[in-house]
């Protein structure tokens, strides 16, 4: 499709694609939190510490409900960026595809059924490590059983994540497994300094290269729950993790503790492909064989700024959003055109929302 690029493992990407294409999807949202959110200048929704720990829970239920319970406001920047769960509620929706909602260490519980994996919010892992040895093992048990029940029941199991600040601990564990690895940000100006030297300082609390340990360290708690998830599921049936930089991460620590590479895709958008700050492609080659599908969305040609500004470097990717765009396309052949359409008119309702 001419809205979709395969890169990568190109014959793989083809071949993916032809498995899923006009089969059933569904869609998972697995919501966490790690406190490393909360250093100043890290993530534009850190910018916020009385709302960010909202965020996760907030895009949850703006997939489901078109509003948001936990918060009273529009997920929507003053100046009028939206949430990226904006292009997912919409893509999911025209092609009717089913969510489920994963809670991971969400620091504040969305009001909506979700399934509890009972894992405690990350801590900052510029003070100390993220999460303990044994919530880690937990988090990777309970991520297979659900893996393992939801891809029994689809021909494609998209994964999508929200977790505030989640690339400076994807950058830990890319870091921790030696990947050389430049990381994209939800900021138009990637503060790539401030989170090497926060990752840099967490790598020297340990010593060794045992993947748990480097995970308890300087992770969170939605990689390890989505590395199982994917371990499981991808033996019955196709995964698509949906993200950017957050995927590398699963994927390095699911290669480590014995993912075979196979029926898995990533989708995520053209704009972290185009991010200059990050070597995203460079990094999955890395990592293993596996080939990224990429969603060609026409934000550029939006009339309303607060959707160009994706394409300008703002957020970028985020709540499934790249990966939700694909399986629309795949399911029913939606284009990007209709998908900015379809956007739009979603923008508008939710900017009518926000003034009644």
């Amino acid at each position: 499709m001419q809205d979709i690029e395969v890169l990568g493992c190109v014959q793989q990407g083809i071949d993916f694609i032809k498995k899923i294409k006009k089969k059933n999807f569904l869609f998972s949202l697995v919501i966490s939190y790690t406190e490393t959110c909360e250093i100043p200048g890290i993530t534009v929704a850190g910018a916020n510490l009385d709302f960010v720990k909202f965020t996760p829970a907030a895009d949850a239920e703006f997939l489901h409900y078109g509003n948001c319970k936990c918060i009273d406001v529009i997920p929507m920047t003053p100046d009028g960026k939206p949430t990226p769960a904006i292009l997912t509620k919409v893509a999911l929706e025209a092609a009717s595809i089913p969510t489920i909602i994963i809670n991971a260490g969400s620091k504040v519980l969305p009001n909506l059924p979700y399934l509890e994996t009972g894992i405690k919010p990350g801590k900052n892992i510029a003070l100390e490590a993220g999460l303990d040895r044994d919530s880690v093992t937990r988090a990777v048990e309970y991520g297979r059983i659900i893996g393992r029940f939801l891809g029994s029941s689809t021909d494609c199991l998209v994964i999508g994540e929200s977790i505030p600040g989640g690339t400076t601990t994807a950058l830990g564990v890319l870091k921790g497994f030696d990947v050389n690895a430049k990381v994209s940000s939800s900021m138009l100006s990637n503060p790539v300094k401030l989170k090497n030297k926060i990752v840099d300082s967490a790598l020297k609390r340990f010593d060794t290269d045992d993947p748990f340990t480097v995970l308890a360290n300087v992770g969170d708690p939605m990689i390890p729950t989505v590395s199982g998830m994917l371990s499981s599921a991808s033996e019955s049936t196709n995964v698509l993790l949906a993200g950017g930089t957050q995927m590398a991460a699963i994927l390095a620590f699911s290669k480590k503790i014995g993912f075979k590479e196979k029926n898995t895709a990533i989708g995520t958008t053209s704009y972290i492909i185009e991010d200059k700050t990050a070597n995203f492609v460079e990094m999955i080659k890395q990592i293993c064989d596996v080939p990224i599908l990429v969603a060609k969305l026409k934000l550029a040609e939006s009339e309303i700024s607060g959707l160009r500004s994706y394409a300008e470097g703002f957020v970028k990717e985020g709540v499934g959003a790249g990966g939700a765009s694909i399986a629309s396309m795949l399911k029913i052949g939606l284009d990007s055109s209709t998908l900015l359409s379809l956007t739009e008119k979603e923008y508008q309702r939710i900017t009518l929302q926000s003034q009644t």
